[in-house]
């Protein structure tokens, strides 16, 4: 289970791989299952302020859910497949979306279904021009299973995203672009450095207000301004009495760099 994403750390930056390449790097129960183990691990690991998420190999960033193994589910009833495959994808792209340390997603290859909801959830992304997304559940006779029917919208507009989800038609990196769905389309050879770089912008901020950032936006998005600006004062609440608020006024007002310590 192990094998199924590699794990490295790169300074700051934890480059978590998906490693199924004989299988597109398709997203099976255990890849699930291993992904949230992970995330727990560096979710309390101090020395790491960022994640990179790519695939193995040039074709695949992930082809989406398994779909041998989701048959199986499937045949086993519903209430089966809904708490095997459902839920637990559900569950997955929403610690994606709500982690509080930012994940970028360097998306090297396809990304049909449960990889391009991956995309979606995921705070940021880079895509390589070799990318092809696709919503191809419709395909097989269900609506998209991770959240792609409420992500997406929410990025693209509704019509825009319902072209999309119910042709299930391949769209290019530089369609994603335009959506919304990633922040640059790069060379294939330069998807992992661009994908660093920006890890790095960020990672030179305070760990703590970028995971309070996090938060205000996520949590904001699906209620009310009036409830959002709530939110976000709730967050500027629980700042403004850390270190790393007075580090960060005093570094402005010395013109020097300001040293965070996360506390």
């Amino acid at each position: 289970m192990a094998d199924l994403i590699k794990h490295e750390k790169r300074g700051a930056i934890a480059l978590l791989t998906l490693n199924r390449p004989e299988k597109l790097n398709a997203l099976n129960y255990a890849t699930n299952d291993r992904l949230l183990e992970l995330l727990d691990v560096i979710e309390i690991d101090a020395s790491i302020a960022a994640i990179v998420l790519t695939g193995t190999g040039d074709r695949a960033f992930s082809a989406g859910g398994d779909i041998h193994e989701f048959t199986e589910s499937v045949k086993a009833g519903v209430d089966i497949a809904v708490r095997d495959f459902c839920k637990r994808g559900q569950t997955m792209t929403a610690r994606l979306e709500s982690f509080p340390k930012p994940i970028i997603a360097a998306v090297n290859g396809i990304a049909f279904g449960g990889g391009c909801e991956i995309t979606e959830a995921v705070h940021l992304a880079v895509a390589s021009e070799n990318t092809l997304f696709a919503k191809p559940e419709i395909n097989i006779g269900i609506p998209p299973t991770f959240g792609g029917t409420q992500r997406l919208p929410r990025l693209a507009g509704r019509k825009r995203a319902l072209e999309l989800l119910l042709t299930g038609d391949t769209f290019a990196p530089q369609r994603a672009y335009e959506l919304g769905l990633v922040n640059k389309v790069v060379p294939h050879d330069e998807l992992l450095p661009a994908a660093f770089e920006l890890a790095e912008r960020i990672t030179r901020h305070s760990p703590l207000a970028a995971a309070r950032i996090i938060t205000a936006v996520t949590r904001g998005l699906n209620t009310t301004i009036d409830e959002g600006l709530l939110i976000e004062r709730e967050q500027f609440a629980r700042m403004a009495a850390t270190n790393d608020v007075h580090e960060g006024l005093s570094a402005w007002i010395a013109r020097r760099t300001p040293r965070y310590t996360g506390a």
